[in-house]
């Protein structure tokens, strides 16, 4: 094969949850802060501000995780039994938030309550879900030749617990950032002021993950801190810096659209972060994206699909975004 297969779909699929990482997670961010709203009005605008894409960033979930199934089935065969908790806990959290997309409106004042808290804790468990199952993954399962060695538990550690954690704040700086950016008036500077506490939250989350890892994985650090690989990694984070920067000062900027980039930007860091620290695992420190590709015959013939698929996927969602453009204000929206 002239191309390297496994890697080009290493990086598909890499881009697919980072996609859907930067697009769901902003419409999980506004759920979650949902307690933060000060009227029934607010709510109804904060999601009006997702409610015409939110079906559609879940494309990317569905793309992630069917192309490792089909690309990587080793990696699958290993990582699914060891995140079957956190993976059910996301799937019923995004179950309770579509129900409520549906439902809210169309519900008597009475109970409309209740849809609101179920679109908070659907929202907060299926981020916390997601973070836990993203530490499972970095800080490595136990694997026995071609098969998970581990636990039901072994998912739960302060690592995960700790990720999950991170992972809310970040989501809801999406959240807050995609708010100021969608919205004006009283709501907007409700969640300008909140997107600043919650990104030191961030930064602190980061500054945390880029210790804990280095320091309990002595290959991890030798890429970050020894030299001359130090070199090479030192962009990330002074990237990092730059982006903080960058967000709150369009905090306190009239450029709307600021703040939000610059949470996306610290998100690729730190995405990018990751890859750096675990490459080439798949499977970290036990199996590689080599290991666990599929047949290059199957690589190749799946190749063809995406590339007919990936561009139609990212020309609907263009242009769902560009129709809903603007900002959103009370009594527009979804209903």
């Amino acid at each position: 094969m002239p191309f390297d297969l496994p890697f080009i779909w290493a990086l598909l699929i890499a881009v697919s949850i980072f996609a859907y990482v930067v697009l769901d997670g902003f419409d999980l961010g506004v759920g979650i802060l949902f307690p933060f709203s000060a009227s029934e009005d607010e709510r109804s605008i904060m999601i009006n501000a997702v409610a015409p894409v939110w079906d559609g960033n879940e494309t990317w979930l569905i793309l992630g995780g069917g192309g490792l199934f089909a690309v990587f089935p080793l990696a699958y065969s290993v990582l699914m039994p060891a995140l079957y908790a956190p993976i059910i806990a996301m799937l019923i959290g995004l179950v309770f938030r579509g129900v409520v997309f549906e439902f809210r409106f169309k519900s008597s004042a009475r109970s409309r309550p209740n849809w609101d808290l179920a679109f908070f804790l659907g929202s907060l468990v299926a981020t916390f879900a997601q973070g836990v199952a993203l530490g499972t993954v970095v800080q490595g399962v136990a694997v026995e030749g071609r098969a998970y060695a581990g636990g039901w538990y072994d998912w739960l550690s302060p690592f995960t617990l700790m990720t999950g954690a991170a992972l809310v704040a970040g989501y809801g700086l999406l959240g807050a950032t995609w708010l100021v950016w969608k919205t004006e008036g009283p709501v907007q500077q409700r969640f300008r002021s909140l997107s600043g506490r919650l990104a030191i939250a961030v930064l602190g989350f980061i500054g945390v993950v880029s210790l804990w890892m280095p320091l309990s994985e002595p290959e991890i650090f030798a890429r970050w801190f020894a030299y001359p690989a130090s070199f090479v990694t030192l962009p990330v984070p002074v990237l990092v810096a730059a982006c903080a920067g960058l967000l709150f000062a369009g905090l306190k900027g009239t450029r709307d659209s600021v703040p939000f980039l610059a949470a996306l930007g610290l998100f690729l860091l730190s995405y990018v972060g990751l890859a750096i620290s675990l490459y080439p695992f798949i499977v970290p420190r036990s199996i590689t994206i080599w290991q666990a590709a599929a047949p290059q015959s199957s690589l190749a013939f799946l190749l063809v699909g995406a590339v007919i698929l990936l561009p139609l996927i990212l020309g609907y969602t263009a242009y769902a975004y560009w129709v809903f453009r603007g900002k959103i204000r009370p009594g527009e929206g979804y209903h």
